[in-house]
């Protein structure tokens, strides 16, 4: 059983705990903070797949030593 396994009850519970604990003024400060972090990881992670796929068609490019190309005929 995962986290991906909580369902309603459990979500409902987690967010009662979240008011009780943080108060309702204090909520959406956290939750914004919260959605701005997951932005900016979404975002960080989608500039390293970018730059790993841009470093393997730079490297692809790359003819090796000793590799006659047809463009030189």
């Amino acid at each position: 059983m995962g986290i991906a396994n909580i369902g309603i009850p459990g979500l409902i519970l987690i967010v009662l705990l979240a008011l009780i604990i943080f108060g309702p003024k204090k909520l959406p400060e956290i939750g914004k903070a919260a959605g701005e972090t997951l932005s900016e990881f979404k975002n960080s992670a989608n500039e390293l797949v970018s730059g790993d796929e841009k470093k393997d068609e730079a490297t692809d490019n790359v003819e090796e030593p000793g590799e006659v190309s047809d463009k030189q005929s």
